[in-house]
């Protein structure tokens, strides 16, 4: 995992507490408990699933998911690997990772998700860190090799 932060053991708390957020999310999902799951969002939350569908605030994303995990992602497991994980400002960090949904680990983890995680202050965890938004998609390898090859220009310089 790639890390932007200043050094410090007050960012190194906050990097293992947002973790432990989203280990606490997997594990949500991994039990199919869909109320476990919406607890890890803010209120106002987005959501903005592989398929498209907009879900806002935590209970409306806890209640969809439960229903999913009822329907056709029972018995699914959740695999995430952070990827990057930057700090913008002391509440704010956006971190992105690797994963797949399916019945066992995937070999590959083809997609990513992009979180803004938030700290909130007084609220039911005592200021724990919540996720604000999270985006996913699906890294199309082939699609990206072609773009690369024929605009060279369009490649990351880190990878």
């Amino acid at each position: 995992m790639s890390t932007h932060t200043p050094a410090g053991p007050a960012r190194e708390s906050d990097v293992a507490a947002i973790r432990d957020l989203l280990e606490e999310s997997r594990a949500a999902w991994n039990r199919g408990d869909g109320t476990a799951y919406g607890r890890c969002f803010t209120r106002d939350a987005t959501d903005v699933t592989y398929t498209g569908t907009v879900y806002r605030g935590g209970a409306e994303i806890g209640r969809a998911h439960q229903a999913l995990f009822a329907g056709f992602l029972k018995g699914t497991q959740l695999a995430l690997d952070i990827t990057d994980l930057r700090f913008h400002g002391p509440d704010t960090a956006v971190v992105v990772t690797r994963g797949d949904v399916g019945k066992g680990r995937p070999g590959r983890l083809g997609k990513l998700a992009t979180y803004t995680v938030v700290r909130e202050r007084g609220t039911e965890g005592g200021g724990g860190w919540l996720i604000a938004a999270v985006q996913k998609t699906r890294h199309k390898r082939l699609t990206e090799a072609v773009s690369f090859r024929l605009q060279p220009a369009t490649r990351p310089a880190t990878r």
